[in-house]
């Protein structure tokens, strides 16, 4: 679960009212969130690193919110203000609408980069009015992205751009590193691709991003008419295009493996900070060019219609609500309704600020969290059941005790293990055929699920050796075996 930093007198200023911080705390849990902490950067600074760090740090109090994973809108001072307000009844839903230009801005795609990250998408926010405020939570909501529906930048990598500082259309290709050269962000000097993968390898921050494309014959790369490098995603962007308090155009690209999640990213981006444009809630659309010919445009900000059957919304819920007071529910969870009295549904407007509604169990739980779960009655359950264990975790427990009884000391281990545990250490090849194997293990001790207790039992006696004699070793345990008979 992500959790945001945002200034308490930023986020009360936007409000438009003051809380003490239990009242807040309180407002944050009627909407399904959490006031995880309160507390100041200096506090924060001194806690992670040392007193002596703090020095100079702000003492200006923030609200640390613990937000669900899949509430990418929440994820800035931006979105969350306009969620709760909302919520409130205070403000009224923002529509988000795409300006299609006449002649739109232009990225080219190079087939090169099917070799690494095939995909792009692009928009324009324009006349942006930005201040120090603004510009972090910019910031601040790309490195949030990154870090979670973009799997550090595995998935989908942004790039924002002062576009008076550069000229369309746009070059997305993948280059040998040696042939890239630009002058990096923050950077003095023009640095090839290489140099900087090796300038960035002891970088805090920047380093943990190199292993996605450093073992890569080409690097992805994007540059404009006149071969100004914007961007070498997914590590870093140019210097020249750099985003500063001024920038008044953004040009917005996403690169990735997952288109989806392009747009997912893109969307949030641009649905957050375009109340900050002189045409509020717009964004400009792009053309990508495909090496086919195929072109798309981005971006989408869709609406979609969903249904909600007022029955099968009160039976889940336990609830016993009209047509209207579950309309009411969902347009202050930011989901336009309208009701359909003859066919006893609500008719839900689903935002691209919503990525997260998938399915009408998500709605839902929207309802239930306008209605508050505390205010759902309580009931008994209509059945009765009686717990009773199953017949081999019987069996396993008497085994235990039997055991234990003799003197044997029992030991848990890992249900995961190596392939050489199961195999080569034992002294037999290795059964492909029975085995259960991990396709991406994070470590050479993880690779397979265990086929028998004896590699494990051994492992424990090879970590003891220093234990006195003897060792009275036991383990009763499941183990992992492949069905060969079943087909699969």
């Amino acid at each position: 679960m992500p959790t945001v930093n945002i200034k308490r007198d930023l986020l009360f200023e936007a409000l438009g009212t003051t809380y003490t911080d239990e009242e807040f705390d309180n407002l944050c849990i009627s909407y399904g969130l959490e006031l995880d902490e309160v507390t100041s950067e200096k506090q924060m600074v001194s806690k992670e690193q040392s007193e002596s760090k703090s020095e100079g740090a702000s003492d200006d109090t923030i609200y640390r919110i613990d937000i669900p994973a899949n509430r990418y809108d929440l994820l800035c001072l931006e979105g969350l203000v306009d969620a709760l307000l909302v919520f409130q009844n205070k403000m009224e839903l923002p529509h988000y609408k795409v300006i299609q230009s006449k002649k739109p801005l232009k990225v080219l795609v190079k087939s090169n980069t099917k070799q690494i990250r095939p995909y792009v998408v692009a928009a324009v926010l324009r006349d942006v009015t930005f201040d120090s405020a603004r510009y972090a939570s910019f910031i601040d909501l790309q490195d949030k992205l990154h870090q979670n529906i973009c799997r550090k930048r595995s998935l989908v990598a942004i790039g924002t751009h002062d576009l008076d500082t550069i000229q369309g259309p746009f070059t997305y290709d993948a280059l040998p590193p040696e042939d890239i050269k630009f002058k990096a962000l923050n950077q003095t000097e023009v640095h090839s691709a290489a140099k900087l993968m090796d300038i960035y390898s002891t970088h805090a921050q920047l380093k943990q991003y190199l292993s996605i494309i450093k073992d890569s014959s080409v690097y992805p790369v994007i540059t404009d008419s006149n071969g100004i490098v914007l961007s070498m995603p997914p590590i870093i962007n140019g210097h020249h295009s750099r985003i500063t308090l001024e920038t008044k155009n953004i040009f917005i690209e996403c690169t990735a493996t997952d288109l989806k999640k392009a747009n997912i990213v893109l969307d949030t981006i641009l649905c957050m900070f375009s109340k900050y444009c002189s045409n509020k809630y717009t964004a400009e659309r792009c053309e990508v060019v495909y090496p086919d010919g195929a072109v798309k445009l981005y971006p989408e900000l869709k609406y979609r219609k969903e249904t909600v059957n007022r029955k099968k919304v009160n039976s889940y819920l336990g609830i016993s609500e009209n047509l209207d007071s579950l309309s009411s529910a969902l347009s202050s969870m930011c989901l336009k309704s309208t009701v359909l009295k003859e066919s006893d549904v609500v008719v839900v407007e689903v935002p691209p600020t919503r990525h997260d509604i998938i399915h009408a169990c998500d709605l839902y739980e929207d309802v239930a969290i306008a209605y508050g779960y505390n205010n759902i009655p309580k009931t008994l359950p209509k059945t009765t059941t009686v717990g009773s264990q199953l017949p081999i975790n019987s069996l396993s427990d008497k085994i235990r005790n039997e055991i234990a009884y003799c003197g044997f000391n029992e030991v848990l281990t890992f249900s995961l293990c190596s392939k050489d545990d199961v195999s080569t250490k034992l002294r037999k090849p290795f059964d492909t055929q029975s085995t259960v194997r991990i396709s991406n293990p994070k470590t050479l001790e993880f690779q397979v699920a265990r086929t028998n207790i004896l590699s494990g039992l051994l492992k424990t006696v090879s970590a003891n050796k220093k234990m006195p004699l003897p060792m009275k070793l036991f383990e009763v345990t499941d183990v992992v075996l492949k069905d060969v008979t079943s087909g699969k």
